[in-house]
């Protein structure tokens, strides 16, 4: 007999907040200073990074779109050769702090629904802890939150399930109670690595027929979650 869910536990980019509209921009920005004017440096850049510079967006298979700031800065660093790995992802994770944010949904009236019905409620993102809070704060959600941590917060990164059952721990929920919601496949292997259930989101740049192997359910965003947690929706909405 399958266990009422008790506790959600959310990915950041791409799940509360649209990755492309928040990141792309960002990554071509970041690409520019870098780069300094050189084209050639420039190109380089957007290749290792997996970032079309035409469409100006990220290839959906791009290490950028699920890793950590410390990997990117070490697919970064064979190109930008006059920096060391630590100075690129300090540059990295100073700059994302302050990326203008493209909430999914309104977050607030979700998050204040999800807590009035009782669910403990965690966030955990391959970005750094520091910028995840501040994201939060931005959007007026800080304070809904439970639990917060990012891959540097000292429980690792996804797709390990190590942080996520530092929730679940934390909480004092089991594993089975937890859902797991994340737009990329590094969230849903954490979360089914973890024993949680999981619900993917298509507000990333991942497609349904990726995530779906992953997931118990896939849903076009986190605002259609509270008619799935209420028995209300089809498995794959």
């Amino acid at each position: 007999m399958t266990q009422p869910i008790t506790a959600l536990l959310f990915d950041k980019d791409g799940t509360l907040f649209h990755f492309g509209e928040t990141w792309n921009g960002w990554a071509a920005m970041m690409i520019d200073r870098f780069s300094g004017g050189n084209a050639i440096k420039r190109a380089a850049l957007a290749e290792v990074t997996g970032y079309d510079l035409d469409s100006g967006q990220f290839d959906p298979h791009s290490p950028v779109i699920a890793g950590t700031n410390k990997e990117t800065a070490e697919c970064l660093l064979p190109v930008l050769t006059e920096y060391n790995l630590s100075e690129i992802e300090a540059l990295l994770n100073a700059s994302a702090v302050d990326v203008p944010l493209s909430p999914t949904i309104p977050l607030a009236p979700f998050f204040s629904e999800m807590k009035t019905k009782g669910y403990a409620i965690g966030l955990m993102t391959n970005d750094t802890e520091e910028a995840a809070r501040a994201h939060l704060n931005v959007a007026g959600i800080h304070d809904m939150f439970d639990f917060i941590a990012g891959f540097d917060s000292g429980f690792g990164a996804k797709p390990s399930p190590a942080p996520l059952l530092a929730f679940a721990d934390a909480m004092g929920h089991a594993p089975e109670t937890i859902l797991m919601v994340g737009d990329s496949t590094h969230d849903l292997q954490a979360g089914r690595a973890a024993g949680m259930r999981t619900a993917g989101v298509l507000t990333g740049p991942a497609r349904r027929d990726v995530l779906s192997p992953f997931a118990d359910v896939v849903l076009p965003d986190i605002g259609h979650l509270p008619l799935w947690l209420s028995g209300g929706s089809p498995k794959n909405d």
